[in-house]
């Protein structure tokens, strides 16, 4: 099951994002990531008013059993590798580190832990930007998903990814 979810996963996020399997930072699965560049100008190119850069790095992590003490870990992790490679500056808007977590079962603590689980960092007070972590845990066993704070978006994907697995299980009956 969480193979299946993982290859959905997968497939949808190497639409818009540079998916890699391979060479990941252990102990995740996979990395994904999104840069953003856009340019704001006045008649011509040459009167810039702005140059804006929006980042996000996801982080994929499968496990049949998930506890607090390690999402923590991974948390810490992925918040630790993401920051590592945000380049902030006169054009940085935002950098999103993106967590998610699949498991046949978590525990009953994390569910509530997980709404606490922020963190966040502006660079120069905001005016270069800041960095934002968002988590999304998937229980397969309860087709239910739990996200922190700034996840909520992360959580329509999964409705869609269910459905889609719910489809193709009726019509293989």
């Amino acid at each position: 099951m969480t193979a299946d979810i993982l290859r959905k996963l997968y497939n949808s996020y190497s639409q818009y994002y540079t998916l890699k399997t391979e060479n990941v930072t252990p102990p995740f699965s996979a990395e994904a990531e999104f840069r953003s560049h856009t340019e704001q100008y006045v008649l011509v190119k040459a009167a810039k008013i702005a140059d804006i850069d929006s980042n996000e790095f996801v982080y994929f992590y499968s496990s049949a059993e998930l506890s607090s003490q390690k999402i923590n870990e991974l948390a810490q992790l992925a918040w630790k590798k993401g920051l590592e490679r945000v380049k902030a500056g006169p054009g940085h808007r935002n950098t999103d580190i993106t967590l998610i977590l699949i498991a046949e079962n978590a525990d009953k603590e994390i569910k509530a832990k997980i709404k606490k689980l922020n963190f966040y960092k502006s660079y120069k007070f905001g005016f270069w930007g800041w960095s934002s972590f968002r988590l999304c845990i998937y229980e397969a066993s309860s087709q239910k998903s739990y996200v922190n704070r700034y996840g909520k978006d992360l959580r329509k994907m999964f409705v869609k990814i269910n459905k889609q697995i719910i489809s193709q299980e009726e019509n293989i009956k």
